[in-house]
């Protein structure tokens, strides 16, 4: 695939420093963690050229058949045991390495966004017009994990640890929520604890929850007429879908400012001039806690049916899935900030710099670069805010250890082009390798001191308590495409 790129003659430069200064000198570390580091510094090419052909794929929710090739390849290369097709998802796959206990997981994700195809420049320059682009950074997420696992195997080939690492590839995060279906299939039952990181604008361990939400979809199906020679013949689905939208937005005065209420009208009718017979309406509802969602999600289900029958219509309802929150576990994170600690920030280049308040101006942003300062560990709030994700489904399985890390400038819109400009060059491949570094670091601790894993284990049960996970999900398999 031809990489047209940048345009800008510093960023030609930048794109072909030296491999050797997208990171630190790291060379004062404690034992194992060095030789994690060590490891990953050896493959850094390889890390980078995977993420770089995986940002050019640009594949979408259960379509990454390719970047999870790639990735399931090169894990199978370096000996590890690949398992591809579980839980009857193509693009999604286990690569497992070692026997016995502990057993460590680490997530990674690989899938795009519609509609952000962006070149490595920073400001809007689509590399194909209206096709997919890496705006989550999931094109560093995948690999940096695979890094870390890679890392921690090779320990393990030495004698120095003991135990099973396994890497999960997991499709669809962004809009099927691929975890869901492998944690159906129970598939991270037996794991010990569980780690994953995420593209930010900030480095540091999360100990943030996130909010549970639920996605279903309505639809209306009225009686098609003239819209003028003989509208009274007609039963518009379209009047059942606006009525509805107007009680949710009726509703958002009397749910709690947790709760959040969005929805995208799929179909509003063909032409003017016909009462449409049919509507389709993809609702999403969120709150911090799922018992919080489900009060709301019960009452806007009721809700339909008095849209249809104003309207004089008939309706349908499908569930297409729903998330929890995450499950903080503080004893892990406080492990992973002190190999934060240690490793200290990610440096960069004045032209990483540049390129990063290039991207601030264009997106009408103060131009202050990027923020490579560790975080402290913050206190865990209540009331979170923020997004979703399916990672929180895996924390009620096993304890989970989260990690950011900065791979875009401060302020950077989400879901943009501007990340895809930062993940497809060096600021994305430094986070990338620093992740790496961190995750392979924090894995050594939990395999060389088994009363952390005892610790964080009791913090999982004391949080979750008697509550029994069970996915949101309808009956029945993943929704691939072409099935």
């Amino acid at each position: 695939m031809k990489n047209n790129r940048t345009s800008l003659p510093f960023l030609s430069i930048l794109l072909f420093l030296p491999i050797l200064s997208f990171s630190q000198n790291r060379s004062n570390l404690p034992g194992n963690k060095q030789a994690a580091v060590n490891s990953i510094q050896a493959h850094k090419k390889d890390f980078i050229k995977m993420s770089d052909e995986i940002w050019a794929l640009a594949e979408t929710a259960f379509e990454e058949q390719q970047s999870a090739k790639i990735l399931a390849d090169y894990a199978e290369q370096q000996g590890f045991k690949v398992e591809r097709g579980v839980a009857d998802i193509p693009t999604a796959f286990i690569a497992s390495y070692g026997s016995g206990k502990p057993i460590i997981g680490v997530l990674g994700e690989f899938d795009a966004l519609p509609g952000l195809s962006q070149k490595t420049t920073p400001e809007k320059n689509p590399l194909h017009e209206g096709k997919a682009g890496h705006g989550c950074g999931h094109n560093l997420f995948g690999v940096g994990s695979l890094g870390a696992a890679i890392a921690v195997k090779e320990l393990m080939e030495q004698g120095k640890l003991k135990g099973t690492v396994r890497f999960y590839g997991t499709p669809a995060e962004e809009k099927f929520f691929g975890k869901l279906f492998i944690a159906r299939a129970g598939l991270f039952d037996d794991l010990d604890a569980c780690l994953d990181w995420h593209p930010s604008a900030k480095t540091k361990a999360n100990v943030q929850s996130s909010l549970a939400l639920v996605d279903f979809i309505v639809e209306f199906y009225g009686q098609a007429a003239h819209a003028s020679s003989d509208p009274w013949n007609g039963r518009s689905a379209v009047d059942g879908l606006e009525l509805y939208t107007t009680g949710l937005n009726y509703m958002r005065e009397h749910v709690k400012p947790t709760v959040r209420i969005h929805y995208q009208i799929m179909n509003g009718g063909a032409v003017v001039n016909v009462v449409p017979d049919y509507a389709k309406l993809w609702v999403r509802i969120r709150d911090t806690k799922k018992e919080g969602m489900e009060k709301v999600w019960k009452r806007a289900d009721e809700m339909i049916k008095g849209a249809a029958i104003m309207a004089d219509v008939d309706y349908k309802t499908t569930l297409v899935s729903g998330l929890h929150e995450v499950l903080v576990n503080r004893t892990g994170g406080e492990v992973l900030q002190k190999n934060l600690e240690l490793l200290g920030p990610i440096t960069y280049t004045d032209e990483e710099v540049a390129f990063a308040k290039k991207i601030q101006e264009a997106t009408d942003k103060p131009q202050v670069g990027l923020d490579a300062e560790i975080k402290e560990l913050e206190e865990t709030k209540e009331n979170p805010g923020g997004g979703s994700t399916d990672v929180g489904d895996v924390s009620w399985l096993v304890p989970e250890i989260r990690l950011g890390v900065t791979t875009a400038p401060v302020d950077t819109p989400w879901h943009s082009w501007a990340v895809v400009a930062c993940g497809g060059m060096s600021i994305g491949h430094k986070g990338m390798v620093y992740a790496a570094d961190a995750l392979a670091m924090t894995m050594v601790d939990l395999f060389e001191n088994p009363d952390i894993i005892t610790e964080m284990k009791k913090e999982f049960n004391e949080r979750k308590g008697d509550a029994e996970y069970k996915a949101i999900l309808p009956d029945g398999p993943a929704p691939i495409p072409g099935n």
